[in-house]
């Protein structure tokens, strides 16, 4: 379960939004916002939004919502990796309860896009894999996409890159803090 870790957990994943995306400057940021900076997060917010709006056109090419192409996403990364996943990971990393994963694996498994598995190592156990024809469809949007930003990666400098991911790094961590993300607690 250790290397499972290193898959991505649920509140990691793009959640689709209905964000209102302008370059309007100060829009969102306030009118005191140095007007670079604002274009800069005005375009990751495009960024963002472009993304959330492929995620919601695989979501419906698959026919499932936005839960099930979370776990079919852990499902599949994890198979790629060598791992075996069980219902209980599943909830972990997708952060719902026992009760909403099985009803989740339920449905998936209904639609054709899970394959539950006996467990060899512990015989109540469970396995669950996406199946062959929901992981080609998948991997094949997923993989068009990820061709197409490699594509538009490829064009940058290295030492812009360095300046990029350490951004986007700054950025993951300044919206990913706890505190930030319940500042009423």
């Amino acid at each position: 379960m250790d290397r499972l870790d290193n898959l991505p957990r649920a509140s990691s994943i793009v959640r689709m939004t209905t964000e209102v995306v302008t370059d309007a400057p100060g829009f969102w940021y306030g009118e005191d916002s140095r007007n670079n900076s604002v274009d800069l997060l005005n375009a990751l917010r495009r960024y963002r939004t472009a993304e959330a709006a492929a995620q919601r056109r695989l979501r419906e090419e698959l026919g499932i919502g936005e839960n099930a192409l979370m776990a079919l996403r852990i499902l599949v990364e994890a198979e790629a990796e060598g791992l075996t996943v069980n219902s209980k990971q599943l909830a972990e990393r997708l952060d719902i309860t026992a009760a909403s994963t099985s009803a989740l694996v339920d449905r998936l498994v209904r639609s054709g896009h899970v394959v539950r598995h006996a467990d060899p190592a512990d015989r109540r156990g469970v396995i669950l894999t996406a199946s062959g024809r929901s992981m080609r469809r998948a991997i094949g949007v997923i993989g068009e996409l990820d061709n197409r930003a490699a594509e538009v990666a490829e064009h940058v400098s290295p030492a812009d890159l360095a300046v990029i991911v350490a951004f986007l790094d700054e950025m993951s961590g300044a919206v990913d803090d706890d505190q930030a993300a319940h500042p009423f607690r």
